[in-house]
């Protein structure tokens, strides 16, 4: 039976930030203006920025804020799993909600996701939280649609085959004036997630460094038996005034259909190829039939740098195939030369 009035809940910031001084500035005064009780506190990732952002930080008074600065650049997978370890060993939350340091809650975001009877034990029926996210002018975010895998369902198998794309198993525009529902994997802007479920399965995995790292931790959380629910009240915006209208697993400087810098072709495919193994299972090596091929084509948008595309495409597959550790970033850094 669902209850009217759910229990306040302890919810606790986790946000990520590299070299956006400017977006983390609107975010954490958005986050900040919300109330303790529906914030208790914020924990703020810095991946060893340089553009003044750990100064900044270190001139904040505010007793909510607990700032970690690394000493080097972990790549997105990384900062969340240290800021969510951080809010779970020091803050004892009830729940989390995690973003990018341009991703932030609409004003009544917070409020809305508290007077949700979001957990089980509360009587409500997620584990998980996807909230909608909008560009600030009102649009529909597409790279962060949620999404139900194809795999799984037939309605989204069948749309997705027939010439769906990502139209076919992500959540339709009509879903977010609905009531909200099931979805399998969504991606770590406006995502809360309870206590309970990251004692069960665990942090990102901060090898993967950027790209897939959510879509990889959101599916295993409901291959775990997590409950994630979009529920579109549940408002946030995406202030991507530098995305280029190219959509991948997370946000990717593309330019003429090139990934730039040149490193980001390791990570995009590697993990990737994670990302459909867990998604596609016994489906996965027919699948990989039809991907890459596609993959090699992409080369002819390389011109002179076509040679390190495929240098760093084949060790990409190497690794996601083999589900190894993979190289370093020193290491990617080297064979993107």
């Amino acid at each position: 039976m669902t209850q009217s009035n759910p229990a306040p809940r302890r919810l606790v910031a986790v946000v990520v930030t590299y070299n956006r001084l400017d977006k983390l500035k609107v975010t954490l005064a958005r986050l900040l203006d919300s109330p303790e009780q529906e914030l208790a506190a914020v924990v703020v990732a810095n991946n060893a920025s340089t553009d003044g952002t750990t100064q900044w930080l270190a001139t904040l008074d505010e007793p909510r804020l607990d700032i970690l600065n690394s000493a080097q650049n972990t790549g997105g997978a990384g900062g969340f799993e240290m800021g969510m370890r951080r809010a779970m060993e020091h803050h004892s939350p009830d729940w989390l909600v995690v973003m990018d340091d341009d991703g932030r809650p609409e004003p009544g975001g917070l409020a809305t996701f508290h007077a949700l009877p979001a957990h089980q034990e509360d009587g409500g029926k997620w584990d998980a939280v996807a909230a909608a996210v909008y560009f600030p002018s009102g649009e529909i975010c597409e790279m962060n649609r949620p999404s139900r895998n194809p795999f799984w369902h037939a309605p989204e198998f069948f749309r997705t085959l027939f010439g769906g794309g990502r139209s076919g198993f992500h959540i339709q525009p009509s879903d977010y004036e609905g009531d909200g529902l099931q979805v399998d994997v969504t991606s770590f802007v406006g995502f809360f997630i309870s206590a309970q479920s990251v004692r069960k399965i665990g942090y990102p995995d901060p090898t993967l460094f950027i790209y897939g790292d959510d879509g990889i931790y959101t599916l295993g959380l409901t291959k775990s038996g997590g409950r994630i629910g979009f529920e579109p009240g549940v408002r946030f915006e995406h202030d991507l005034t530098s995305f280029q209208g190219n959509v991948g697993i997370e946000k990717t400087a593309v330019q003429r259909g090139r990934l730039t810098p040149l490193w980001k072709v390791y990570y995009y495919h590697r993990n990737l190829l994670l990302l459909y193994r867990m998604a596609a299972g016994i489906w996965f090596w027919p699948a990989l039939l039809a991907v890459v091929p596609k993959w090699i084509l992409k080369s002819r948008h390389y011109g002179t740098d076509r040679a390190i595309f495929m240098r760093l495409l084949r060790c990409a597959l190497r690794d996601g195939l083999l589900r190894h550790p993979g190289l370093s970033h020193a290491e990617v850094l080297e064979r993107s030369e």
